[in-house]
């Protein structure tokens, strides 16, 4: 356990920190896992309109430094792959 001020400080600082990120990456998981889900049923209408929404929860993601730009990126390439790839 940390002694000095500081140390404490940082301590609590951290544990606020990972309460945040964890609810934020839990959130834009379930975002990805919903839009997946979406284009495996084939609905391209609601695929389409799920993948804006979800691209910009990646976007607050980056902001709020839960994601980094480049894997951001990365998952929304793959998406707007699978997206344009429906019938």
């Amino acid at each position: 356990m940390a002694n000095h001020f500081s140390a404490l400080k940082r301590a609590r600082q951290t544990e606020r920190r990972t309460v945040r990120n964890r609810a934020n990456t839990s959130r834009l998981r379930t975002q990805l896992r919903e839009l997946r889900e979406t284009i495996e049923k084939g609905d391209k209408a609601a695929a389409e309109q799920m993948y804006r929404e979800t691209v910009s929860a990646v976007d607050k993601a980056i902001q709020k430094g839960t994601l980094h730009e480049s894997t951001a990126s990365r998952y929304k390439s793959r998406l707007a792959a699978r997206v344009n790839a429906m019938k």
